[in-house]
């Protein structure tokens, strides 16, 4: 298994490449801000051919390389429904402007080909099987990957803007919804199993059993508080 990522843009988000093996096809996840040429060194270094862009949600953090990056290899982009219209439309996504300068280096709009994704649908791209959780909270088009444990790793959790390492997303811009998000928590992440690797929007790796060991969201969620968030780790994200 080959997983290659790589922070990208002003927000720092993840990119990553997901492949069987060097030399083979390989799934795109979120290629955002400025993502563009590190996908093209990521595909060269490996010798990779992509299938498909795969997508946690629609913030323009998360798509901004969308559009060129399907077009340069031809290839789909995949993201929920609700979440659709942040490509062509990122400002109203977040409630403000972007700016000027940044929106000028963005190419906004839709690739060619767009695919919707549902709750617990299965993608299988190149040689990889995806299983989707639509995971509202941070949108209300999040969703999450998960690739099913293989003898060389444990169990692969693609979380988007729901869970980082020690922390979680941010529910303040449009969409946004903390008691969706701490049932997305719930619902999502706590039945997993402990050695299950979290790959983050943003930030480093961690695992589930570590999250659920020291995360204050997931630690309150799996204790049935579900009053609110704690104040003691700030929320991350656009």
């Amino acid at each position: 298994m080959l997983i290659a990522g790589f922070p990208a843009g002003a927000w720092g988000t993840n990119c990553y490449l997901v492949a069987p093996a060097a030399g083979e096809e390989c799934v795109i996840i979120d290629p955002g801000h400025q993502a563009a040429q590190g996908v093209e060194e990521t595909i060269a270094k490996h010798r990779l051919k992509p299938v498909a862009v795969v997508l946690t949600h629609g913030h323009i953090d998360h798509v901004a390389s969308v559009v060129p990056v399907c077009g340069a290899h031809d290839v789909p982009a995949y993201i929920h429904p609700a979440d659709r219209y942040m490509m062509s439309d990122p400002e109203k996504a977040i409630g403000r402007s972007i700016g000027m300068p940044l929106l000028g280096e963005l190419t906004i709009g839709e690739p060619d080909d767009v695919h919707e994704l549902a709750d617990g649908s299965r993608l299988e791209l190149a040689g990889l099987e995806l299983t989707v959780a639509h995971a509202p909270g941070h949108t209300k088009g999040s969703v999450t990957f998960r690739m099913p444990e293989r003898a060389d790793i444990p169990s692969v959790f693609f979380s988007g803007d729901l869970l980082f390492a020690g922390s979680i997303g941010r529910t303040d811009l449009p969409g946004g919804d903390m008691a969706e998000m701490l049932e997305s928590l719930a619902r999502v992440c706590l039945p997993l199993d402990d050695s299950t690797v979290v790959l983050s929007g943003h930030g480093p790796q961690t695992s589930i059993g570590r999250e659920r060991a020291t995360n204050p969201y997931l630690r309150e969620v799996a204790a049935g508080l579900g009053g609110g968030a704690p104040a003691t780790a700030p929320r991350r994200g656009m």
